[in-house]
């Protein structure tokens, strides 16, 4: 078996990785970025065709290079993949790609050792950016009760309208990618979005006003929803556990394209078809389930606290694991954690919590 040995390794290319990897290199320290997709942005390119970020490019840099184009345009995620893959050849970051690490596993004496395929790779600090929100669709188990010639795809499976045969469409779960999702089917058939409602930012995405209150927003996003106020912890609760508020897509732009929105919940089945808990039915030919991911952590074999599905850190350091890491939750530190532009914070603190970590080490040796 081949074995390597890395200061850090980062487990994830994606914007989390990236910056984790461009923070500890401006900090003199040695790590290696490793991810199972074929390129740096597949994550993104694999995604909904029509998706565009929620945020204007001036607020999708990683610190050192600036998104380029428009500062008010919303780059396509293909556009913000191709960024991704400059980013990591502008700065020359170390990025193994093909590389799926199958396990995680303490290392005798500390650190880590990750088991790839015939290969090892020992570090001494591990940080995992595997994405916000898990990568592991969520599905109701009922939906194997449903009738077979329904057509059913999770949201990460969707890519166009086209792809889903003609016929009236059900799309569950109303947060960013429901909402999306079921504003473009309405364009081409009769559509319905189930799911409650999770708030709203009530402003319309790129207008005049828009641009006016967008560092407000940030300002809020950044520093007055984090997890030391009371009411960022409450916001954390909600996008972690719910999902986030409407806004790009909004209850009027549906109903214009003639989707109807049921703030309920999809909760079983009854002859084949989904039911909601009053028992009405939708006779559709196609369900997109926008209903998120789950966190799955079973590659990991370390005693690593998990609560509510989430793992017990701050600001991305779990205490109970000494030189294990997270970069790129949701909510790790503040609601911006979720966007680009508060990738980098997350990050730079990581990376000064590795140095401090890596001297504490070396002035105990």
């Amino acid at each position: 078996m081949t074995t390597q040995h890395i200061e850090t390794l980062i487990i994830g290319a994606g914007q989390a990785g990236l910056s984790t990897a461009y923070h500890l290199k401006q900090r003199d320290r040695d790590c290696l970025i490793v991810d199972g997709l074929d390129r740096i942005g597949d994550n993104w390119r694999r995604l909904y065709d029509s998706l565009t970020l929620f945020t204007p490019a001036l607020a999708n840099s990683l610190d050192g290079m600036p998104f380029p184009g428009d500062p008010w345009a919303f780059p396509s995620k293909d556009e913000f993949a191709a960024y991704l893959e400059l980013y990591a050849v502008e700065h020359d970051l170390p990025v193994r790609m093909r590389t799926r690490v199958d396990r995680l596993t303490a290392r005798e004496g500390g650190g880590f050792t990750a088991t790839l395929g015939a290969e090892e790779i020992t570090c001494e600090n591990v940080v995992v950016a595997t994405g916000s929100f898990g990568r592991t669709p969520q599905v109701p188990a009922f939906a194997d009760e449903i009738d077979p010639r329904i057509r059913q795809v999770h949201s990460s499976e969707y890519r166009r309208p086209t792809q889903l045969p003609d016929g009236p469409a059900l799309v569950v779960g109303a947060s960013h990618s429901g909402l999306d999702i079921a504003c473009e089917l309405a364009g081409t058939r009769s559509t319905t979005l189930v799911g409650p409602a999770r708030g709203n930012v009530p402003l319309e995405w790129g207008s005049r006003r828009f641009r006016m209150m967008f560092p407000a927003i940030e300002f809020a996003f950044r520093h007055v929803l984090t997890r030391r106020t009371p009411m960022g912890r409450k916001a954390m609760r909600q996008v972690r556990h719910h999902g986030a508020p409407q806004l790009r897509v909004k209850r009027h732009h549906l109903a214009a394209r003639g989707a109807e929105w049921i703030t309920e919940h999809v909760v079983g089945v009854i002859e084949g078809l989904p039911c909601l808990d009053d028992g009405r039915t939708f006779d559709v030919a196609s369900i997109v389930w926008a209903t998120g991911f789950r966190q799955a952590y079973g590659w990991i074999d370390l005693p690593l606290p998990i609560e509510d599905g989430w793992p017990v850190e701050y600001r991305g350091v779990v205490d109970s694991v000494p030189g294990f890491y997270f970069c790129g939750l949701a909510f790790q530190y503040c609601f911006a954690s979720g966007e680009v532009n508060g990738v980098g914070r997350d990050a730079a603190y990581l990376a000064d919590r590795i140095v401090a970590r890596t001297a504490s080490a070396s002035v105990a040796a």
